[in-house]
């Protein structure tokens, strides 16, 4: 459970309180001189800056090949990305109270977008899967945007319902069923990574927020029983399986993306082979851009780029959580608990597919992948949490 700190001088609504609240008018804001939180906002613009030129280095080739322009996706992605970096400044200068109001409305908001996704003519397929909506010339992922909605969401309720969050009927079902809403929806699509990263939240959040263990636990045996029956019965995901378990066996069908991944680690070594001097870029490794970038670091910076970017997320996530510890109110806490939470979670699922660790999934490393959807989002989330520093000494 994260604990508040001892009490301070607080100012809330005009005037001190020594008095922690969750309401909508008083909360509990402990001035910061310093302003944002440097080694936050510093780690979270290297790892940024490093995406840009990974994709920029990965999508040469690709660039050339699909669209004439050998720079057509790095120009795209630099779009996103001044547009996240004003969606950050923004978000940094919010006070944290005036996000609370926005959980329902945001969350029904994504449900509808999300349903959406689903209607024929509306939503995009690609790759077997229906996930994109077009406005335009601009194409987005509704399950990127839930991600921090539902973060903010559970951050709201859960402090409402802190005091009743042990009994199973308040504290955790009415959560477990709105949470069952989006997943049926991502599930639909068909989602299977973006469906279990809303299952490990869910749970770290009501973990975090004082749920008993023994809830969770029976909970997390129901849903990974359940995820084992979705994978078995699903030929294309049990192959995925089977080509984790040993790509070798197939390294021109099914296990190629990862041998391919493993070939460019294996290239790298420790110093890499110099910075866009990649041979897996050139039409070797499937998603190089996307979700397997992390390889192509590997590849051309080596184990020290890879370590690099290892010690980035965990500066991430040790001042993002710490902000959850030392923030005043039960709100704030789980919103900076939760925000950081998405991001480090999924770069550690991304990592760890890259290396073989888990199954092929497609889902791309926070900060760093092509794709606008990801790295507005992101980068956003990163922004609220700015905004937290700036209240939480």
């Amino acid at each position: 459970m994260i604990v508040s700190p001892p009490r301070q001088k607080t100012v809330a609504a005009g005037r001190a309180s020594a008095r922690p609240s969750d309401g909508f008018v008083q909360s509990r804001v402990v001035v910061s001189p310093r302003g944002v939180d440097r080694w936050l906002l510093g780690v979270s613009a290297a790892l940024a800056g490093l995406g840009l030129v990974m994709v920029f280095d990965a999508s040469f080739f690709l660039g050339a090949d699909r669209f004439g322009n050998p720079y057509a996706m790095a120009i795209r992605q630099a779009t996103f990305l001044g547009a996240a970096i004003g969606i950050a400044m923004v978000a940094s200068r919010l006070p944290v109270s005036r996000l609370r109001p926005l959980a329902y409305p945001a969350l029904a908001a994504v449900l509808v977008l999300l349903a959406f996704v689903l209607v024929p003519g509306i939503g995009q397929v690609r790759g077997g899967a229906r996930r994109w909506l077009s406005l335009g010339p601009v194409t987005f992922e509704p399950s990127e945007l839930l991600k921090p909605v539902f973060v903010l969401y559970l951050a709201h309720s859960l402090a409402r319902k802190r005091e009743r969050i042990g009994s199973f009927a308040y504290g955790i079902l009415p959560h477990l069923l709105v949470a069952l809403v989006p997943m049926a929806l991502l599930m639909l699509q068909p989602d299977f990574g973006g469906t279990a990263v809303l299952v490990l939240l869910t749970g770290a959040m009501l973990f975090v927020a004082g749920a008993r263990p023994s809830h969770l636990l029976g909970l997390g045996g129901l849903a990974g029983s359940l995820g084992f029956a979705l994978v078995f019965f699903s030929e294309y995901r049990w192959q995925r399986v089977t080509g984790f378990l040993d790509p070798w066996a197939d390294p021109l069908g099914k296990g190629f993306q990862l041998v391919q991944s493993f070939l460019a680690f294996g290239s790298g070594g420790v110093a890499g082979v110099g910075l866009g001097q990649s041979r897996q870029k050139l039409f070797y490794l499937p998603e190089g851009h996307t979700d397997f970038i992390f390889a192509l670091i590997g590849e051309e910076i080596g184990f020290l780029g890879g370590a690099l970017v290892l010690l980035g997320f965990a500066i991430l996530a040790l001042r993002g959580f710490r902000l959850a510890v030392r923030a005043g109110d039960a709100f704030t806490s789980h919103l900076a608990f939760g925000l950081t939470f998405v991001v480090v979670m999924q770069a550690v699922l991304n990592i760890a597919v890259v290396m073989g660790c888990l199954p092929t999934k497609g889902m791309p490393l926070p900060l760093l992948s092509y794709g606008g959807s990801s790295l507005l989002t992101t980068v956003g989330m990163v922004g609220v949490l700015l905004g937290i520093s700036r209240e939480v000494r």
